[in-house]
């Protein structure tokens, strides 16, 4: 039985089609109260000369471009001269003043590492809270030191010439004690351009800032900071600097800083 057909019989056993509205008197009578209705309303606005008001309409929201409004920084507050400040700023065109420096409060780091690893204390406990955090995160994956600080003598032995690879003694971030090579304890991609495609290498690029890191030598700034891409090199800068430089979507220190790019050295033809 159809809904029609229980219908008819609930009603006397006769099926009642609905009648169109528009047949309806009711329907009538309603649009001539209406009408009467809104001529007497513009009657009376002619007859006492009122202008109606109506409310103004509200402006459709528009999506504009909102530029770096962030807590203000003082980029002159702290030193890019001075070895001891933490933006410090080491490149092609500003070595090591003295040349052979060696930071004061260089500590051994307890995080998983190939050899003895040590960095200045602020940026030693950072990158164990950095490696904390990304344990928990990831309980089957970890993160693993492959180079922190080398003196001016030990970079001496690992220079080879290839001046887009490793820095001159004297030259290098890794003397001044705030910087380190990053891996996988997976061992997979060490040092190299895939370690960016590993779930390691995209933490560390969506995340070191938040703990004070930054891609030191990006993609795409080789003529600016005068070394190819390089996705394991993360160095310490503070917090203050590297939330400023994530939120502002500046790269590098040199445009940080507003210094000049650094593709070569003084001396290098």
């Amino acid at each position: 039985m159809n809904q029609l057909d229980q219908h008819a019989r609930t009603t006397g056993g006769r099926r009642q089609a609905k009648r169109p509205l528009r047949s309806r008197p009711s329907f009538w009578w309603g649009m001539f109260f209406a009408i009467v209705a809104v001529g007497a309303a513009a009657s009376m606005v002619v007859i006492s000369g009122a202008v109606p008001v109506f409310p103004k309409p509200t402006p459709t929201p528009t999506t504009k471009f909102t530029p770096y409004a962030g807590p203000k920084i003082d980029l002159t507050s702290r030193s890019i001269d001075d070895p001891k400040s933490y933006w410090l700023v080491v490149n092609k065109l500003r070595p090591l003043n003295p040349l052979k420096w060696v930071p004061e409060d260089l500590v051994s780091i307890d995080v998983p590492k190939n050899y003895v690893a040590y960095l200045r204390q602020e940026a030693a406990a950072a990158l164990v809270q950095m490696f904390i955090s990304y344990k928990a995160e990831n309980p089957k994956r970890g993160l693993k030191v492959q180079s922190t600080y080398r003196s001016y003598d030990m970079q001496a032995s690992v220079f080879d010439g290839t001046l887009t690879l490793v820095a001159k003694p004297g030259y290098s971030e890794h003397q001044t004690g705030m910087a380190t090579d990053i891996g996988a304890i997976s061992g997979k991609c060490p040092v190299q351009d895939c370690f960016a495609f590993e779930p390691e290498g995209k933490w560390l690029a969506a995340n070191a800032y938040k703990f004070g890191f930054i891609l030191r030598y990006p993609k795409g700034k080789e003529k600016v900071t005068g070394y190819q891409y390089e996705p394991w090199h993360y160095r310490y800068v503070g917090t203050e600097l590297s939330w400023y430089m994530h939120d502002a979507k500046i790269q590098t220190l040199e445009e940080a800083f507003n210094l000049p790019a650094a593709p070569k050295y003084a001396d290098q033809k």
